[in-house]
């Protein structure tokens, strides 16, 4: 999976910028519009949160487990519901700006959580974080299936029978080529594929998220999850996304004194680095794009342990 250097070169190196752009409990998950584009980002996100209480049960005195925190803008939704919510990050710096904030943040891999490790919980919520649980050459060694398993194993581990979890991910789209017609040497060799064409957008998204490698559609996900889990609702957020990352882009690439010395610190990266220039000088919005040609797609699922569920292992590499 990616790692925790990975997750600090997407998310950590950037920490400070985001946070200026989008406020310091920023939230770096698509919200949910439901075709009302009219709404703000903050508003598309509050209603992502109600969304998500509802259908994993938050309210006060309930405990939720959330994987891939971020930068807690879920967890702060529990505690201003009542509830207890503990988050996990692999990203050094969005650990250190949840604990400034007062929220209960561990520097953990969400894959290797166990009931002996954080206890348990009412709830399970991971938004955002499954598409950095399995990497480009897991996938080439055909491991992918049995990540995903383990994740979802070890989820359950931690939930009561009925306990919920909720799942949100970007998948692999409908015009992404199958996995055996990926040409993954023309992804990661040194010389790019053509520019525009998608594997060349393809590309530059390996080079903004290292160690990543996406789910084959909404339809893996819940394949792997069904020895732990049955699916409650699934719904796709597609459109949703591309108006998310527009919101965020613009906000961004709005200027201020703060984020220009902030970008001119990242400058001996951007010399040294010819994977840095690639992910993030590109001048073109890969994932955004990608979300257009339908190369990507992302899916809200809801899951529950069955109440007649055996004993599951959760623990192992």
């Amino acid at each position: 999976m990616a790692d925790r250097s990975d997750l600090d070169f997407t998310y950590s190196l950037t920490d400070r910028v985001f946070r200026l752009s989008m406020g310091e409990l920023a939230d770096f998950s698509c919200a949910k519009y439901d075709g009302d584009f009219s709404l703000s980002l903050e508003e598309a996100q509050r209603r992502k949160h109600r969304y998500v209480a509802e259908q994993i049960g938050i309210g006060p005195g309930r405990r939720l487990l959330d994987l891939g925190c971020g930068w807690g803008p879920l967890l702060d939704f529990v505690r201003r519901q009542g509830g207890i919510g503990v988050g996990v990050t692999l990203s050094s710096a969005q650990l250190e700006s949840c604990r400034r904030h007062g929220l209960d943040v561990r520097l953990e891999d969400a894959r290797r959580i166990s009931r002996d490790s954080v206890g348990e919980f009412d709830a399970v919520a991971s938004l955002g974080a499954f598409e950095h649980f399995c990497s480009l050459e897991d996938h080439r060694a055909g491991l992918q299936d049995e990540i995903y398993r383990r994740f979802f194993a070890a989820a359950a581990d931690v939930l009561p029978e009925g306990g919920r979890l909720y799942l949100q991910t970007m998948v692999f789209g409908p015009t992404m080529p199958s996995p055996e017609r990926i040409d993954i040497d023309a992804l990661t060799a040194s010389s790019l594929p053509p520019r525009g064409s998608d594997a060349w957008l393809l590309a530059l998204l390996g080079r903004q998220f290292p160690g990543s490698w996406l789910p084959f559609g909404c339809e893996q996900v819940v394949r792997c999850a069904a020895p732990s889990f049955q699916l409650v609702s699934s719904s796709n957020g597609r459109l949703d996304y591309v108006e998310t990352i527009t919101q965020w882009n613009a906000r961004i690439g709005k200027p201020s004194l703060q984020k220009s010395a902030l970008k001119l610190m990242l400058v001996p990266r951007w010399l040294t680095s010819r994977d840095f220039r690639l992910a993030f000088t590109s001048g073109v919005s890969a994932n955004k794009v990608c979300f257009e040609r339908e190369l990507l797609d992302h899916w809200r699922l809801v899951f529950e342990k069955p109440a007649s569920a055996p004993e599951i292992q959760a623990r192992g590499d």
